[in-house]
């Protein structure tokens, strides 16, 4: 990324000096603390002038200035946003504020937000080759941004067609180690009656041995002792 438009705005006409005297003061020494590269001191200062004049555009730039410096880029691309359409700059000025309105939503990875702001930059300044460089790099990286997108996607997509297919084989191995039960037979009607005859002849032949073994009764009375 090539070139940060930093250009701290002062009043420049007299009557406008005089009529915003307190608003100029806390602008110069926001300026001053910005060339030292205290930034938030500066941040404070500017929007103390903002304070005095919402409608400064010198406090509303240096702003913008002071937030990117800080890595505030969201606030900062507000902060020039809001002075895109103002009708009081010079086509210049305005692409200044639209080159540095891409470069931060470029900071924020806003990368279709940033090719706007340069498309607008380049349209009051086309000559201005850094923005065309700076419109470039945001445009690769939308790309590569997209291709990433669909990367992700195709890998979740694969992830999960994975994730079914173990799934499916744990549910048919699970189905294979299962024990068969045994079926029962059904009985045909003869072996039916040949299994009632065998049960038969057996009772018939236990009934005869418990006969053989009985013990004979004793008949007549008991013999006592005295």
């Amino acid at each position: 990324m090539k070139k940060f438009v930093v250009v701290l705005l002062l009043i420049s006409l007299a009557s406008h000096i005089a009529l915003a005297q307190k608003e100029y003061r806390f602008i110069r020494k926001g300026n001053k603390n910005f060339e030292k590269e205290k930034y938030n001191d500066a941040e404070i200062l500017y929007r103390k002038a903002l304070e005095k004049d919402q409608s400064s555009v010198p406090a509303r730039f240096n702003l913008g200035n002071a937030l990117y410096r800080e890595k505030n880029f969201q606030e900062a691309a507000s902060a020039w946003s809001s002075l895109s359409n103002r009708i009081d700059l010079k086509p210049e000025q305005q692409a200044a504020i639209w080159h540095n309105t891409g470069n931060a939503f470029l900071q924020s990875q806003n990368y279709q937000a940033a090719i706007q702001s340069y498309k607008q930059a380049l349209k009051l300044n086309p000559a201005d080759e850094d923005t065309r460089y700076n419109l470039s790099y945001a445009l690769l990286k939308a790309r590569q941004q997209q291709q990433q997108k669909q990367n992700q996607q195709q890998n979740q997509k694969q992830n999960q067609r994975q994730q079914n297919q173990s799934n499916q084989q744990a549910q048919g191995q699970q189905q294979n180690e299962q024990p068969q039960q045994a079926q029962p037979q059904e009985l045909s009607k003869q072996d039916a009656e040949r299994m009632l005859e065998a049960m038969k002849n057996a009772e018939q032949k236990t009934m005869e041995k418990l006969k053989q073994e009985k013990k004979p009764m004793v008949t007549g009375r008991p013999i006592k002792d005295w």
